[in-house]
């Protein structure tokens, strides 16, 4: 008879390790299905300065590996596998990879969001060289830099006013001449010194070898380009959370596709609970993700005991 794990994980990220390093702990040993490429948005982020702990900071793949290295040690499973599909209507509760099927008695969905992008020729090349989708996360590394942020919406507004506090100029560059963003967003970016605009225009290609020297930008009346110089980069036209694999498992998600969590952690499926950037499109930061991945794990002990008992 195959194993039936007391829980089964999805996703690496902070929310996915940090779950696993605490059930692990509870010795439910887990098992975590971790995704190919495992560790989530951090294996993609150069240097990470405000997770507690690294005062020298410290390199985001570097910090996934130790946070599985850690799970690992205290017993978590960790599989390089993606998942294909999933089975919430009975219990234990089924998902299947492309190799293999396994069963659990719980499920921590953790399986993040994903920053949406332009698909320019050289953005992905350049992501953390310059390319930012995160003004949280790495508008620190811009001080006294010129900066573009792409966008116009409250989170194009929020990110260019954010940078405010660290770059010498930032640029919005919006394809229509009207915004998404709320007016009083809009008017406090508007009203702010240090950020200007380029309305009707798209970005083409982000130039630079190792990192970012500019962008090239195209006006929609005329069809004219032109490279505009900056050393950063910041996409914010929003995010997808990672739940295409869960549209037909019954587990609620709100009208953007984020998973709502209906008591504590866990969703409306009972036995399976969630963690990190699927349901949060608020903070999205690593260390809110793995302060959920630990209060999911939690909650799934307390669960287990209570079913046992």
């Amino acid at each position: 008879m195959a194993e039936i794990y007391n829980t089964i994980i999805i996703g690496s990220g902070p929310a996915g390790l940090t779950a696993a390093l605490y059930a692990a702990r509870a010795e439910l040993k887990p098992l975590v299905i971790a995704g190919v490429p495992w560790g989530g948005q951090l294996m993609l982020t150069s240097d990470v300065e405000n997770y507690p702990g690294f005062p020298q900071s410290i390199q985001g793949a570097e910090l996934m590996q130790n946070m599985r290295t850690q799970a690992e040690r205290f017993g978590a499973k960790i599989i390089d596998e993606n998942v294909a599909t999933v089975d919430f209507l009975k219990s234990p509760f089924t998902i299947k990879t492309g190799e293999a099927e396994y069963q659990g008695k719980t499920v921590i969905i953790a399986t993040g969001a994903d920053a949406k992008w332009l698909d320019l020729p050289n953005e992905q090349r350049l992501r953390g060289h310059g390319v930012s989708a995160c003004a949280t996360c790495d508008g620190f590394f811009f001080k006294e830099k010129d900066v573009v942020v792409i966008g116009g919406g409250d989170a194009a507004m929020e990110e260019a006013n954010f940078l405010t506090k660290f770059a010498k100029h930032v640029t919005v560059v919006n394809r229509s001449n009207d915004f998404k963003a709320s007016k009083i967003m809009l008017a406090r970016a508007q009203n702010n010194a240090k950020i200007s605009f380029v309305l009707n225009s798209v970005i083409t290609d982000v130039l630079g070898q190792d990192s970012v020297t500019g962008v090239r930008i195209k006006h929609n009346d005329d069809g004219k380009e032109e490279d505009l110089v900056v050393q950063g980069y910041f996409a914010a036209i929003g995010h997808v959370p990672a739940t295409k694999i869960f549209a037909e498992s019954g587990v609620k998600v709100d009208d953007k596709g984020y998973i709502e969590p209906q008591k504590f952690t866990m969703t409306n499926v009972e036995g399976v609970f969630v963690a990190g950037d699927v349901h949060d499109h608020r903070y999205r930061q690593a260390v809110t993700a793995a302060s959920e991945g630990c209060k999911a794990a939690l909650d799934v002990e307390k669960y287990l005991a209570h079913q046992e008992s």
